[in-house]
């Protein structure tokens, strides 16, 4: 039996996974770049849950990390578009399918990387909210 925690960060990698950009999920930043984009989304920390009590519910607010990273002479016009299209995708389904309360990224802070031998890479981590509820904490 699969988790809610697990379910609602498999539907977000799934919605990632949609975009244009290499979508992956917890893995190291690989050595070449894709031409569009590479997205590695983080699981995070659940933090310490709000409680209720009849019924017994744990309230998390998740954050979960989206590292985005474009790489080439136009860095700058693509990590804009790379961004605004993870934008749109979260705004498209709140909810994740209802699987979470409530989904919201947080603005990046964009880095400029210096590559030896190579174009610079702009990346940035995008945090992302997740709001969701379970009856025990680690289902």
């Amino acid at each position: 039996m699969i988790s809610s925690r697990e379910s609602i960060l498999a539907a977000l990698h799934a919605r990632l996974s949609a975009l244009p950009a290499t979508a992956l999920r917890g893995e190291v930043l690989p050595e070449r770049m894709p031409a569009e984009g590479l997205l590695i989304l983080r699981d995070g920390e659940p933090g310490e849950p709000d409680v209720t009590l009849s019924p017994l519910r744990y309230h998390y607010q998740h954050r979960a990390e989206i590292e985005a990273v474009v790489q080439g002479a136009a860095h700058d016009a693509a990590f804009d578009t790379l961004t605004a299209s993870i934008g749109t995708a979260l705004a498209a389904d709140r909810t994740l399918g209802g699987l979470c309360d409530w989904v919201e990224a947080e603005a990046p802070r964009p880095v400029d990387l210096p590559v030896e031998g190579a174009a610079s890479l702009k990346a940035a981590v995008i945090p992302v909210v997740l709001h969701y509820s379970t009856a025990d904490q680690l289902a």
